[in-house]
């Protein structure tokens, strides 16, 4: 106290001249100084506060709480508002509470550290705060009594409409998808019945040959079964595996994976698998510039949409015909090309080609789901690349599809 002492006189001279409630306190929480408004603020007479506990000012229930508070303070020793976001309440000398604010300043004079509180009493506000609350609460109340009796003559007049509209609604809507399911049923029933019982047959009737072929020297026949039944069976695989490709696509819990790899390890995997469909006389023509590129794109989609344009381009095509097969970067994006000299595309179904379980009429005869463009041009739509053709009946078709160079992860 006495080092406090030494800069009493303007201390003093200061603090009467401010009109908040001064009160300083030492590490100890012992107060050594105070100013007149802090002193009828609380009841006091001069100088009766100092050599008293802090606590002498604060509620009883808060004392062992706000000693951490303080300690806590004067570790950090930084300038801030009391209790922000908490009511405080200070007690007067006669042992009454009333509502403060308070704002805290540490500060050091000779070594010794202190803390100056900025005490207001704002009964007066909390008074007029409460008296706001209520009279909003009351407006508040007022204003939905009023607008539950208008919402209610409101709803009187737009029930019927609603109750109509919502019924109107129903039986569009479920007339829509009565439509869509009876079109869905024809068309899977149809696919299940010429795409499912030949290969079905064939693996049955092969796996009834093989198991007659017992001797040691009709092996050759036994495996030549035992290959038709693999391939059938991985036929009715990929069929199965376009219909979980179609169900992900439409309830978007497809992913995709991008990285960087040669374009050479796709486009040689395309074409292996394609080379064992090959009918008699046909060739694909390889793109002699794949090895000078590398993609970013999701390696599996790129592999799925060439195997499916490249064994179309196979399939229907006759013998002694070409597939050729081209890549080309441009600026902006990678151009793949596949051209054949099979049936081609009838014109005027050109703009079918793409919707789902759609078969040209001239492709009927052949295998297919008429699914697998549509996964393709899903996927391409996704990743921001595009699918486009031109076709020739009788002459042949030719796709072009275009990938961007740069894409991101974020699909």
């Amino acid at each position: 106290m006495k080092v406090f002492e030494k800069s009493n006189n303007v201390f003093t001279n200061l603090a009467e001249a401010v009109s908040e409630g001064i009160i300083v306190v030492n590490e100890q929480q012992t107060i050594v100084a105070t100013n007149g408004s802090a002193e009828q603020l609380f009841g006091y007479l001069k100088d009766e506060l100092i050599g008293k506990s802090l606590n002498i000012l604060i509620p009883r229930e808060y004392h062992h709480a706000h000693k951490g508070h303080f300690e806590r303070f004067v570790e950090h020793s930084e300038k801030r508002q009391m209790g922000h976001g908490r009511d405080l309440h200070g007690v007067r000398k006669d042992g009454s509470m009333f509502a403060v604010e308070a704002g805290l300043n540490p500060f050091t004079i000779y070594g010794n550290n202190y803390v100056m509180a900025l005490v207001i009493d704002i009964t007066n506000r909390k008074k007029q705060e409460r008296e706001i609350q209520e009279l909003n609460k009351s407006l508040e109340q007022k204003v939905a009594v009023r607008t539950k009796d208008l919402n209610t003559t409101i709803s009187a007049l737009q029930e019927e409409v609603k109750l109509r509209k919502e019924a109107e609604e129903r039986i569009t809507e479920s007339l829509k998808k009565e439509r869509e399911l009876n079109e869905l049923k024809t068309k899977f029933l149809s696919l299940v019945s010429h795409e499912f019982k030949t290969p079905l047959s064939g693996i049955l009737t092969s796996a009834t040959l093989a198991g007659k072929y017992t001797k040691e020297q009709q092996q050759d026949k036994r495996e030549k079964h035992l290959d038709t039944i693999k391939s059938k069976v991985k036929y009715l695989d990929n069929i199965l595996n376009d219909f979980l490709s179609i169900e992900r696509l439409e309830t978007g819990k497809v992913s995709y994976k991008f990285t960087s790899f040669p374009l050479s390890k796709v486009i040689n995997e395309v074409i292996y698998n394609a080379n064992m469909l090959l009918k008699d006389g046909q060739k694909i023509v390889y793109p002699q510039n794949a090895d000078e590129f590398t993609v970013h794109f999701d390696e599996k989609i790129l592999e799925l949409v060439l195997s499916n344009l490249v064994h179309n381009a196979v399939k229907y095509s006759g013998e002694h015909t070409t597939i050729d097969l081209k890549v080309t970067k441009l600026k902006e994006c990678f151009k793949f090309t596949i051209q054949d000299e099979g049936i081609g595309i009838p014109e005027k179904e050109q703009k079918f080609i793409f919707k789902r379980y759609f078969r040209a009429e001239n492709a009927l005869l052949d295998q297919g789901t008429g699914i697998g463009l549509n996964i393709v041009k899903s996927h391409l739509e996704n990743l921001g690349g595009s699918i486009t053709f031109t076709s020739t009946e009788g002459v042949g078709t030719t796709f072009e599809i275009s990938l961007p160079i740069s894409t991101t992860e974020t699909h």
